[in-house]
């Protein structure tokens, strides 16, 4: 669907979504019904809609006298979005494993060495980006388009994830180890061993994720 036959209140919706996701709108925000409806260029009524949506989402909250809060992730959040990923993993591996070309290998290989090149640069933002690269590449060999579709739907957290546990340069360097074990396993046509390696990639992501959300909320005690 474009941008242009969407409703007005999924384009609020996502806009907003966006910006709360990616931290431009950052948690314990107010999002001011007025200042929002003139940014927008939109009347209230699909504003109040879009927040609506956010709230069920669980992105931001109604508080009386403060209006709509953003709220920051819960440690509930990160074990129920992880979790998700991990089943929709398991799901398409079997699939990855047979559907896997000499092609994909080549361009998951060129991915590669452009995250080598960011992670001896120390370049967060690149390796960010080049990492849910990598991990959108192999998802796509699956061909299992309605569980890419669910995976889609969470892109934009897990980028967010991505991003926060790159940020540790320990985990940078675990993580970017782990993607060559992972090219490994494709080459050599090995589920099993991208079943347990997965498996604990991601978990290894959670942890990192929950340690960086448990520092925060230590900081404001």
């Amino acid at each position: 669907m474009s941008e242009l036959s969407k409703p007005i209140r999924e384009i609020a919706y996502e806009t907003l979504k966006h910006a709360i996701i990616t931290g431009e709108i950052p948690a314990g925000s107010r999002i001011v019904e007025t200042v929002y409806a003139n940014k927008l260029h939109i009347s209230r009524t699909p504003l109040r809609e879009a927040f609506r949506k956010l709230e069920l989402d669980g992105l931001v909250s109604c508080e009386q006298r403060r209006g709509v809060v953003v709220r920051a992730f819960t440690i509930e959040d990160i074990e129920e979005i992880f979790s998700i990923r991990n089943a929709l993993w398991a799901l398409i591996m079997p699939s990855i494993i047979d559907n896997v070309s000499e092609e994909d290998l080549t361009e998951i290989r060129e991915l590669l060495t452009r995250m080598d090149a960011a992670q001896i640069a120390e370049d967060v933002d690149s390796l960010a980006k080049l990492n849910r690269q990598f991990h959108r590449r192999i998802e796509r060999i699956s061909g299992k388009k309605r569980i890419l579709r669910v995976i889609d739907s969470q892109e934009e957290y897990i980028m967010r994830f991505s991003t926060m546990t790159i940020a540790s340069i320990v985990r940078r360097s675990n993580a970017h180890q782990e993607h060559h074990q992972i090219l490994d396993c494709l080459e050599k046509r090995d589920l099993k061993r991208l079943d347990q390696l997965m498996k604990h990639h991601l978990e290894e992501s959670k942890q990192a994720c929950l340690h960086v959300v448990v520092g925060k909320l230590a900081s404001l005690k």
